[in-house]
């Protein structure tokens, strides 16, 4: 399930998000090539925040998948994210800075567990969570073939 989480210092109002909201999940479903039935998008406005030394209009975001991500996709998700941003909040794109996390995931015979790339973090489930996860990742691949 991808998961973008945005912050902003400028304040949303609630039209304003569900614009967001919508043109983010079109965008991360369509780069990722995963449904839009799987994307979580996630808009914090009005937090405080200094980018450069200034507290101008600024955002910060971090899109976590299982899979899916890679430098050219990467590329092409800051850049639509950026233009959202700039469209519906006037945040240029040299105050956004995002972080990927692909996200890999090891099944054990009763717990598996999910890896983020840079191996510092390790989240654990039960094995019917895992098996949800393993049938949902499995339709996932047959679907793309």
């Amino acid at each position: 399930m991808p998961t973008l989480n945005l912050y902003t210092n400028v304040p949303v109002d609630a039209v304003t998000t569900s614009d967001i909201l919508k043109d983010a999940t079109k965008a991360v479903a369509k780069i990722i090539g995963k449904p839009e039935s799987y994307v979580m998008i996630l808009v914090n406005g009005g937090v405080p925040m200094a980018f450069a030394g200034t507290e101008a209009p600024a955002a910060y975001g971090e899109l976590i998948s299982i899979g899916g991500l890679g430098p050219s996709v990467n590329a092409k998700l800051s850049s639509t994210v950026a233009d959202i941003l700039q469209t519906k909040l006037s945040i240029d794109s040299s105050r956004f800075y995002i972080k990927f996390y692909d996200v890999q995931i090891f099944y054990g015979t009763k717990q598996c567990f999910l890896a983020f790339d840079d191996s510092s973090t390790m989240l654990w489930f039960d094995s019917t969570l895992c098996h949800a996860i393993k049938l949902h990742h499995t339709h996932q691949n047959e679907a793309n073939r």
